[in-house]
């Protein structure tokens, strides 16, 4: 059994990956700080599950914290690192862009200094599909590059795919960046759709449908997203045999370094999920439809092909199961 280091446990994908770490037999180093971006009461409950595992250890930092990241490393020793800890949200980066360097930049250098020192074996980090930015060619692979991001947000986790690179190739570091795809399902995010819109709904308050409705998303359910993020960590990045620096694919390198989408692969319409909501709530939504908002994209669709090719799984949950189940726990959690 490995250790492994899970940054943002009390997060929402890091809570589940930590479960399915635990459950496996694996000791999880759970690093996270607690903010206050959304309720840290709901950080709390997920924590308090964590707690109940025995091969469990809750290590409360900012990664920021340099010295007190280092002090983890050098106690524990992790076998691999699970970077998930970041400021999310596309919106509130327009609002508060130094937050995003501290926690995405900095913090992340505070990784990967300790994995230069302390040298796991694999440091998988969590990016975005949201680094695509202006690529409208769909589906969207992870070898064109994702160089026109257009939120603050999406501009630190293609930042944190640039310097991850530079380590892996200067210091032979393997990593491993993750685009995750509209990851949704319980224990989720207050601050994401189908959050906010089970809460409206059940209020019977509108819900906010921007761009008029028109949105298309590669919807994935968090058990999916954990799926790959474990059957990636066990197999480290390697340099690319006879990688062509004349065409260089931004996927791969002759350094220890990979970029994999993780995504459902289907287009469903930002309407179709709502009427999935509605269907599980047994309850039909008011409709506010409203302009597109500041750095958001009108479509997603991961190309997923290179994971299944690499990890020999293909995210399949289908959107009525996915929303099912994340308000039959919200109903539980919230006893509505």
């Amino acid at each position: 059994m490995a250790c492994v280091l899970v940054t943002g446990s009390a997060g929402f994908i890091g809570y589940h990956v930590a479960e399915k770490l635990l459950a496996a037999g694996d000791t999880v180093i759970g690093l996270d700080n607690l903010n206050g971006y959304y309720d840290p009461a709901l950080k709390e409950a997920r924590l308090a599950l964590l707690k109940t595992h025995d091969h469990f250890i809750e290590e409360r930092v900012s990664l920021e914290e340099r010295d007190k990241v280092f002090s983890i490393f050098e106690r524990h020793k992790p076998d691999r690192v699970i970077h998930l800890a970041a400021q999310a949200g596309v919106r509130y980066s327009l609002e508060a862009p130094q937050t995003y360097v501290d926690s995405n930049i900095t913090g992340f250098l505070s990784i990967l200094e300790a994995a230069r020192t302390y040298k796991p074996e694999h440091v998988v980090f969590a990016s975005t599909s949201s680094v695509y930015g202006l690529d409208g060619a769909m589906p969207l692979s992870e070898h064109r590059g994702a160089s026109h991001p257009i939120s603050f947000y999406a501009a630190t986790k293609k930042a944190n795919e640039a310097i991850a690179h530079s380590y892996a190739h200067l210091f032979h570091i393997p990593l491993t960046g993750l685009r995750f795809f509209t990851v949704y399902g319980p224990w989720g995010r207050p601050d994401m759709a189908l959050f906010k819109f089970t809460k409206a709904i059940l209020a019977g308050e509108p819900v906010d449908l921007y761009n008029n409705g028109n949105m298309v998303r590669d919807f994935t359910f968090v058990d999916d997203i954990v799926e790959g993020i474990v059957r990636v960590a066990v197999k480290p990045a390697s340099p690319v045999a006879n990688w062509d620096a004349k065409a260089a694919d931004p996927a791969t390198s002759s350094a220890p370094y990979r970029i994999f989408n993780i995504g459902n692969s289907q287009l469903v319409p930002l309407l179709v999920y709502l009427e999935a909501i509605e269907t599980a709530l047994g309850k039909t939504a008011i409709r506010n439809f409203m302009p597109m908002q500041p750095g958001d994209v009108a479509a997603t669709w991961a190309d997923t092909s290179d994971l299944e090719a690499t990890t020999n799984f293909k995210p399949s949950t289908s959107v009525q199961g996915g929303v099912k189940a994340f308000v039959d726990w919200y109903r539980i959690y919230y006893e509505t």
